[in-house]
């Protein structure tokens, strides 16, 4: 039995493989095995992964018609035979010492799940960047240096990152678990990560930035096309999740939040020629809730602002005039913003001023201000 299995679906990934598989087969940890599932190539990836596999006996190489990423991950998760697992993709890196430090670390604590910090590579500019939701500074902060399950976290659960590749898993309790990644959908690993969390007792987070992604426009996540949609379904698969492990109740009111707030943010990242069909099956979808048992209860843990935006799914007569009243709605929501941001900073400077130090150093800034 290896140590780490790592996974690693392929779809057109021939001009990043050689990167992508060398940091894997590189690693300190060489106790490792490395299963690769072409999904249907039309590229030179499969050519490229069978001479890696000729060249190197911990490779295997599987392929499959094209399916997609969750299909050939679970796919992949079935041919595993390691300890933990770690689910790569084909046009990103990890550092060398990665694999080593996740493996130690959960051996040390008998973990189920670590998760880390990724960084942003922009190919086009050789530039990185942090994002919040890849640091996950704010959660590090509040979770620390414990070992934890989901029910320690309450809402802060909602902070920490779905991608798979920002984890580190143990094989057998994946497997326990029954984690599946949606099939046929871009957004695929939300299913798998919720599932996961869910089942998870012993998590910890390393605050460490072991995993550099590759920001590139060929990418499914920032394609910005019609598969975009997929994220209506697999909002009301997270919801079904959270019903199905008795947790509706409790998040009722931040789940029917996030499913607006997502959909209005994916909405405006989907490229211009396929907003009407996005509008059109966002629309099919909202108005499932009108006339629904928990229409009453949806209506009253909708935040104001979410509010309109569904309403303005509802009643535009077409996406040009959804577009229109979504500008507004924006505009209104960023007022908002700013209004909060504005009596925080006021509420500070209040304190600041009414503090002991404050008032004990008044003279020195008046002598200041008349010999300046």
């Amino acid at each position: 039995m290896p140590k780490v299995s790592v996974i690693m679906p392929v779809y057109n990934g021939e001009d990043y493989l050689k990167e992508s598989i060398d940091c894997i087969l590189n690693q300190t940890l060489d106790d490792l095995e490395l299963i690769c599932v072409d999904d249907g190539s039309v590229d030179n990836s499969l050519a490229v992964l069978n001479e890696f596999a000729e060249n190197d006996s911990r490779i295997q190489v599987f392929h499959q018609e094209n399916k997609g990423g969750g299909a050939a991950r679970n796919f992949a998760i079935t041919k595993a035979t390691g300890k933990y697992l770690y689910c790569m993709d084909a046009d990103d890196s990890i550092k060398l010492t990665a694999l080593d430090e996740l493996y130690n670390l959960a051996e040390e604590k008998n973990l189920d799940m670590i998760i880390f910090q990724a960084i942003n590579y922009v190919e086009d500019t050789g530039e990185y960047y942090h994002i919040e939701s890849y640091d996950m500074n704010e959660f590090a902060d509040y979770i620390g240096d414990k070992v934890f399950g989901y029910k320690d976290l309450g809402d802060w659960m909602f902070k920490i990152n779905v991608t798979p590749w920002s984890k580190f898993y143990n094989l057998d309790f994946v497997k326990r678990s029954g984690a599946q990644f949606a099939e046929g959908l871009i957004f695929h690993d939300n299913q798998f990560f919720w599932e996961v969390l869910f089942n998870a007792n012993r998590m910890y987070f390393l605050r460490k930035f072991l995993y550099i992604r590759r920001r590139h426009s060929a990418s499914s996540t920032a394609a910005g096309d019609q598969r975009f949609v997929s994220t209506i379904t697999v909002n009301n698969m997270i919801i079904g999740l959270f019903m199905k492990y008795g947790l509706w109740e409790k998040y009722r009111k931040k789940l029917y939040n996030r499913k607006i707030q997502l959909t209005h943010m994916r909405y405006r990242m989907v490229h211009d020629e396929h907003k009407e069909f996005f509008y059109n099956e966002l629309k099919k979808d909202f108005e499932k809730m009108i006339g629904h048992e928990r229409y009453d209860e949806f209506i009253k843990y909708t935040h104001p602002i979410n509010k309109k935006r569904f309403f303005n799914v509802i009643e535009s007569k077409d996406f040009i005039e959804f577009d229109l009243n979504n500008r507004t709605i924006d505009l209104e929501a960023e007022a908002n913003k700013l209004k909060k941001q504005i009596k925080k900073y006021k509420n500070k400077n209040k304190t600041i001023i009414n503090s002991t130090s404050w008032k004990i150093t008044k003279p020195l800034r008046a002598f200041k201000r008349i010999f300046k």
